[in-house]
C-alpha cells in the first residue's frame, strides 16, 4: 500500500530524474547523429537513448534504492518494491530526424498499480506529472477536457503500421484506418505515445488510440491523464489476458474529459477482439 506521502516523493525523483540529460538531449537534437535499429527499420535507437537511461537508472537507484528499474534499452535493474518504468527518449524517430515531438517518460509503480510518473518535453520545457492527489504541468492543475463529439474531435494515432498489416490483413487495417479517418474531424500521426497521451490530459486533442505499446510508454502518462479526469481504456489484442494491469497492456483509447466516441470504440475493440480470437486458437492448432 502506497501513502500519499510516498507517492508524492515518488513524483519528484521522477520529476528530477526525468530532466537529468536535457541539455545533452537538446544538443544531440538537430545534429548530425548516428542511428541503430532494434527490431525493424521502423524501430530506432541513439546511443542517446542509452546514455540516458543508464544515467536515470542510477539516479533513481541512489533516490529509492528500494527499487527496480525496467528500462526500454537495458531491461531491469535492482530487486526492490518501487518499479519504475522508463523510456529515456520516447519517439527516438522524431528526435533522430529532428521533429520536435519526443519526451522522457517515468513512472512508477507499487503492486502494479502506477503511482507516482513524470513525463519531460525537453524542447518546449513542459513538465506534465501526477501522484495519488493530482496532475500538473508545471506545476499547475491539469484538467483533461474534450469536445463531446467524435465528429468534431482531432484523434492522435500511429495506426496501422506494417505489424498492424500483418496482424488485421491490409485491406481490413485499411479499412479500420479509413473509418477513423471519415468519422473524426482532424487525425494525427505524431510518434511518441507518452506525449500523445499527455497531449489529451492537457485537452489540446480529444483522444489518442494505441496499438502496439509497451508499459515504459505508457506508465506514467496514463496516471497524468486519470489524474487530470481523463479515461483509459486498455486493449488485450491477443497479448495478455483481459486482467492484466491497464498501463501493461499493449493497446489502449485514451479519452479526454467529456468524449462519446461510439466509432472510436468500436474499431478498437473490434481490432482486439479480432486477435483475441486468434490467440485462442493457436493453442488448438498448435495441438
Amino acid at each position: 500500500m502506497t501513502g500519499i506521502e510516498e507517492s508524492k516523493r515518488l513524483r519528484a525523483v521522477a520529476e528530477q530524474a526525468s530532466q537529468l540529460m536535457r541539455e545533452p538531449l537538446l544538443e544531440a537534437f538537430r545534429s548530425n547523429m548516428a542511428v541503430d535499429y532494434k527490431v525493424d527499420l521502423h524501430d530506432v535507437v541513439t546511443r542517446h537513448d542509452k546514455e540516458s537511461e543508464l544515467a536515470i537508472r542510477d539516479f533513481i537507484l541512489r533516490a529509492v534504492p528500494d527499487s527496480t528499474v525496467l528500462g526500454e534499452e537495458d531491461g531491469a535493474s535492482g530487486e526492490g518494491r518501487v518499479k519504475w518504468y522508463v523510456d529515456p527518449i520516447d519517439g527516438t524517430s522524431n528526435f533522430a530526424r529532428g521533429f520536435a515531438f519526443w519526451c522522457v517518460s517515468i513512472g512508477a509503480a507499487v503492486d502494479n498499480e502506477i503511482v507516482a510518473g513524470a513525463v519531460y518535453d525537453p524542447v518546449a520545457d513542459m513538465m506534465f506529472s501526477a501522484d495519488l492527489t493530482g496532475a500538473w504541468l508545471n506545476g499547475e492543475p491539469l484538467r483533461s477536457r474534450a469536445i463531446p463529439d467524435e465528429r468534431h474531435a482531432t484523434l492522435i494515432t500511429g495506426y496501422p503500421v506494417e505489424r498492424d498489416f500483418r496482424l488485421d490483413g491490409r485491406e481490413q487495417a485499411l479499412g479500420n484506418f479509413g473509418q477513423l479517418v471519415e468519422t473524426f474531424s482532424t487525425l494525427r500521426r505524431p510518434g511518441s505515445g507518452a506525449l500523445s497521451l499527455c497531449h489529451v490530459a492537457a485537452g489540446w486533442v480529444d483522444a489518442s488510440a494505441g496499438f502496439g505499446s509497451n508499459p515504459w510508454d505508457v506508465a506514467a502518462a496514463v496516471l497524468i491523464l486519470k489524474q487530470a479526469g481523463g479515461s483509459y481504456h486498455p486493449l488485450t489484442l491477443g497479448k495478455v489476458d483481459a486482467d492484466t494491469p491497464d498501463f501493461i497492456c499493449p493497446g489502449y483509447v485514451a479519452l479526454g474529459e467529456g468524449a462519446d466516441y461510439p466509432t472510436l470504440m468500436r474499431v478498437a475493440r473490434g481490432i482486439s477482439d479480432s486477435r483475441d480470437a486468434a490467440r485462442a486458437k493457436r493453442p488448438r492448432d498448435a495441438a
